[in-house]
């Protein structure tokens, strides 16, 4: 089968959360399995752009409203991430460095969209299928049914998978020229709760739905942000999907980010060199437990509890662990994360921005993980951590839950809360260090994860089998 991924990221082209990663594994292990995966995604100005060979492959121009563009279609020529990539350019749309966070994001990602179809409309043959990945893509599906110019496209399955429904790109009717021309009639299907919603639309008029994890979806039912009547009634064309983890690039034996390397039989030797480099980078004592949080801080991950939660760790359980903090978001849960570090010296530390070489030393040297998140759709850091034996600590909500079993459940290995407060955190976190008080479980515990399966192997093949339900309809 061939099949076109349509993203607004993709790992390590550009990247600000799991879809990059999930975009950049995906297609790599459908290819492997026999089929013919393909990557479409804005050109923004990135290292890797620059650091890559590239062959323009298709040049033409069309309307975003009343404002004309002009677009070219470049291929990267050595196959280098394991299937094909191709940037779409649109000058002053998508050459900048940033992904998202623009005024003008709506233009840009239905610029791109519009690129991409008329593109696919005047290739000689027709893919098997189209897969786009979030609201930045989700007007793809209209277009190829209802748009004029599009419509012999509309017997081209698409796929739509849910990686975030908090974002959904609502806009206006007063946009709704920017999508080419269209059946009146069709109105109704970009529509919801009064704008025009791009996620919406995509859920309306693809022909099959997934999400990230199985829980995620059923979580949509009656927590989507708006869209859970949509979701119901939609339900029977959703799937979930638990995303995997690439583990080629999430491997601590071979990891190049990493100076210690280490498997399963050198595990404790190899976290005991990791643990060292990083106790002794951000200043903390190695012979302590090592907490870690890595990711966005904002409220999906409840990080506006990390600084109440650690506080209150450290002063009602007692200076018996360490703190280490990647990542960055809102200003002021960074700015209260770093004034700990003044009153939890040698105990705290924080490194605020994205370093991916220090996320990867993270996981391999410390003991434990924490994810309080408030959503968290599928959540790839916990599979992470497992990978290199670090134990997660998460509450019970999205991927999370269909991947850690707490450890006082049958052939559990994890620790798991449900509610979401500091003194629920705290409390996680006191279980987890009772797990330090006998050294054969926990090395026992971070053993068992290493051996868990969170490959993308038998994920790939499940949206294979997607693809190929619809091929007879």
């Amino acid at each position: 089968m061939e099949i076109i991924h349509v993203s607004a990221e993709c790992y390590p082209v550009a990247k600000a959360g799991g879809l990059g990663d999930v975009v950049g594994a995906l297609p790599k292990y459908q290819n492997q399995a026999g089929h013919i995966a393909k990557v479409v995604m804005p050109m923004y100005r990135t290292k890797f752009l620059f650091d890559n060979t590239w062959e323009v492959v298709h040049k033409s121009g069309t309307f975003l409203g009343h404002r004309w563009f002009d677009y070219t279609i470049i291929k990267e020529k050595t196959n280098k991430l394991g299937f094909d990539l191709y940037l779409v350019d649109i000058p002053g749309l998508l050459d900048r460095e940033k992904i998202y966070s623009y005024d003008d994001d709506v233009e840009r990602f239905t610029a791109f969209q519009i690129a991409v179809v008329d593109w696919i409309s005047v290739w000689r043959h027709r893919p098997d299928a189209i897969h786009v990945h979030d609201y930045h893509t989700s007007f793809i599906p209209f277009m190829m049914q209802h748009c004029f110019a599009y419509r012999h496209l509309s017997r081209v399955p698409v796929v739509l998978t849910i990686h975030n429904a908090q974002y959904q790109g609502w806009m206006g009717w007063d946009r709704s020229n920017y999508i080419p021309a269209w059946d009146a009639w069709s109105g109704g299907l970009l529509g919801w709760n009064g704008v025009i919603n791009p996620l919406a639309a995509g859920i309306k008029c693809a022909w099959k739905v997934t999400t990230v994890s199985p829980n995620y979806l059923n979580e949509l039912r009656y927590n989507s942000n708006g869209l859970e009547a949509l979701i119901e009634f939609e339900r029977g064309k959703c799937i979930g999907i638990l995303n995997g983890i690439d583990t080629k690039v999430w491997d601590p034996a071979t990891d190049s980010y990493l100076d210690s390397h280490f498997d399963i039989k050198t595990l404790e030797k190899g976290k005991a060199a990791n643990k060292k480099l990083l106790c002794d980078t951000f200043k903390l004592d190695v012979d302590k437990p090592l907490i870690i949080f890595i990711g966005r801080l904002v409220g999906e991950k409840a990080a506006e509890l990390l600084p109440g939660a650690i506080g209150d760790s450290l002063y009602h359980i007692g200076t018996k662990m360490n703190f280490l903090v990647l990542g960055n978001g809102e200003w002021w849960i960074e700015s209260q994360l770093e004034s700990m570090k003044s009153v939890w010296m040698g105990f705290y530390n924080s490194k605020i921005g994205y370093n991916e070489q220090l996320s990867h030393q993270m996981y391999a040297g410390a003991d434990f993980l924490l994810m309080p998140s408030r959503v968290e759709p599928c959540g790839l850091n916990q599979m992470y951590a497992m990978r290199y034996g670090t134990i997660p600590i998460v509450r019970s909500t999205g991927g999370l839950k269909d991947t850690v079993i707490d450890c006082e459940e049958p052939g559990g290995y994890g620790v798991v809360f449900n509610d979401l407060s500091v003194g629920d955190i705290t409390n996680a976190i006191y279980r987890a260090l009772k797990l330090q008080d006998k050294p054969g479980k926990m090395n026992e515990l971070k053993k068992k994860i290493m051996a868990l399966d969170f490959s993308w192997d038998k994920s790939a093949e499940e949206y294979i089998g997607v693809y190929e339900s619809l091929q007879s309809k």
